[in-house]
């Protein structure tokens, strides 16, 4: 775990709507939005449900299982302090709960990813306040 003086990669804005995502993945969990009307999760947060557009919402923690929806492979640093991280994977997880998730694969060889793969979270403390779910496949 680094501090959060020597990480130099772009942190995410902690707002109320988002608080309970990162205090979850913080503990290592992946908890995501679920509206009480109609029983579907959604991601990313927001007030509303996405599919019903009711209000009555709840944090609950998933399996963070998945699969790889879609990916492109990094070639080219996303800016200077991604130099040290390519290649390195952006994909679009599909969750066993429904909803897709936009994230990293963290594996070793950038090319053995495929659409379809399984995946699992794994939790990247990258400083004592901020902890990003990124996924890995479960082939690794």
């Amino acid at each position: 775990m680094s501090d959060t003086a020597t990480y130099e990669k772009p942190q995410p804005v902690i707002d109320p709507g988002t608080k309970p995502f990162w205090e979850a993945a913080r503990e290592h969990r992946l908890s995501i939005p679920k509206c009480r009307a109609c029983g579907k999760h959604h991601f990313y947060p927001r007030e509303l449900c996405p599919h019903c557009h009711s209000d009555d919402l709840e944090w609950t923690n998933v399996s963070g299982k998945g699969e790889v929806y879609s990916y492109t492979i990094a070639r080219k640093p996303a800016g200077p302090v991604f130099a040290a991280d390519v290649p390195y994977v952006i994909a679009m997880i599909a969750l066993d709960e429904g909803p897709r998730m936009l994230t990293n694969i963290v594996t070793g060889d950038v090319e053995q990813v495929q659409i379809g793969d399984r995946v699992s979270v794994r939790f990247d403390d990258v400083t004592p306040e901020l902890t990003l779910p990124k996924f890995t496949l479960d082939k690794d």
